[in-house]
């Protein structure tokens, strides 16, 4: 491939990185984000999963629709609330709504300046209702069917 393609092409207008650097960068993504599947597969594993799940949206949202077994924490009110509600010692996975909603980063990043070790659910309550794990809402527990644009129906296994 000559310079003149590569300029001329979208993609690579910006070279990709080293392998090192590649490795650098995606060794550190996976330490700060956890995936929907991996995350429903820790807790139906049963047991301790060593981590907690919090939910960092409105009341609303929570009556909604949330994790069986997350803790309900609004970011606003985690300053305030962490310490009575989450032990340090033991991890966190935050999330929202969803891809289009930073609320997660917003409450991971406020866990993290008090002190707890802490990740982020990519794809938040859109993708693990999207995916078709169970939920809990003020009503009782829904499962919702499985998106076939964002998981496998017929697999628990997604190949990843």
């Amino acid at each position: 491939m000559t310079t003149t393609q590569l300029t001329q092409n979208p993609v690579l207008r910006v070279p990709p990185a080293s392998p090192d650097a590649a490795a650098a960068y995606f060794s550190a993504s996976l330490a700060f984000h956890a995936d929907v599947s991996d995350v429903a597969s820790a807790l139906a594993a049963g047991g301790d999963p060593g981590f907690v799940v919090l939910d960092s949206r409105s009341t609303a949202a929570w009556d909604q629709g949330h994790i069986p077994g997350a803790v309900h924490l609004p970011t606003a009110l985690i300053p305030e609330q962490a310490e009575q509600l989450l032990d340090r010692s033991v991890p966190v996975v935050t999330y929202c709504w969803g891809p289009g909603c930073n609320g997660a980063t917003r409450a991971a990043l406020a866990l993290a300046q008090l002190g707890y070790q802490v990740k982020e659910m990519l794809g938040g309550f859109e993708y693990w209702a999207r995916e078709g794990f169970a939920y809990e809402t003020w009503e009782g527990t829904r499962t919702p069917d499985t998106d076939p644009l964002t998981a496998p129906v017929d697999s628990d296994d997604c190949g990843c």
